[in-house]
């Protein structure tokens, strides 16, 4: 099962510590969400083990969906096939998913979202919105001005979603060492120095 944890996960003396400050309430480490939600679903839902993702404030889970068994005429017709399927398994396992969803928050203190893959089709259901506070110097304002001075984004807000999107997806590589370093970190930090 694929876990990706995307937040600095630094507990500290009254919540997690991440370079932008402190969370007042501590939040219940998720590190074995992915094995939780593999014993906890239901046999058949997906093809393999769901892709798990983690941060701070929400958990998706989206699995791959048994592949389509018919002929089509395109490309366009395929999709439609693949948002159609993807939509009948968001309809038939809403109250399975609700029920899960709930165990799960109650578990980690986390909302919880969906989705489902086939084929070429990506759809994530419900998912969780969470503002980011921070705090930009002229020259980022003038970066998300001009993004939205273009017609890039409608605001400055989404402007920066924009942004962080885009680094997200050309900085896979650098962002998964730096993911993996920080992992190396937490472990070294729990066992302390040999003083034996």
């Amino acid at each position: 099962m694929h876990t990706y944890f995307r937040a600095a996960r630094h507990m500290g003396r009254g919540g997690w510590k991440g370079r932008g400050g402190w969370q007042q309430a501590e939040i219940p480490s998720a590190d074995d969400a992915a094995a939780w939600f593999g014993g906890r679903l239901p046999e058949g839902w997906f093809t393999g083990d769901p892709e798990v993702t983690v941060d701070r404030e929400e958990i998706v889970i989206v699995g791959e969906l048994q592949p389509l068994t018919g002929d089509y005429a395109d490309d366009a017709a395929r999709a439609a096939a693949e948002d159609g399927r993807i939509s009948r398994f968001r309809e038939e396992t809403r109250d399975d998913r609700i029920e899960i969803a709930r165990q799960a928050e109650h578990r980690y203190q986390r909302k919880v979202a969906w989705g489902a893959s086939l084929g070429g089709t990506r759809h994530l259901f419900t998912t969780h919105s969470a503002p980011v506070m921070t705090r930009l110097r002229q020259p980022e304002r003038l970066v998300l001005d001009t993004l939205v001075d273009a017609g890039v984004a409608r605001s400055r807000s989404e402007a920066l979603a924009w942004a962080v999107r885009l680094v997200g997806e050309h900085a896979d590589t650098w962002l998964a060492e730096l993911r993996e370093a920080m992992t190396k970190v937490d472990d070294l930090r729990s066992q302390g120095p040999d003083l034996s």
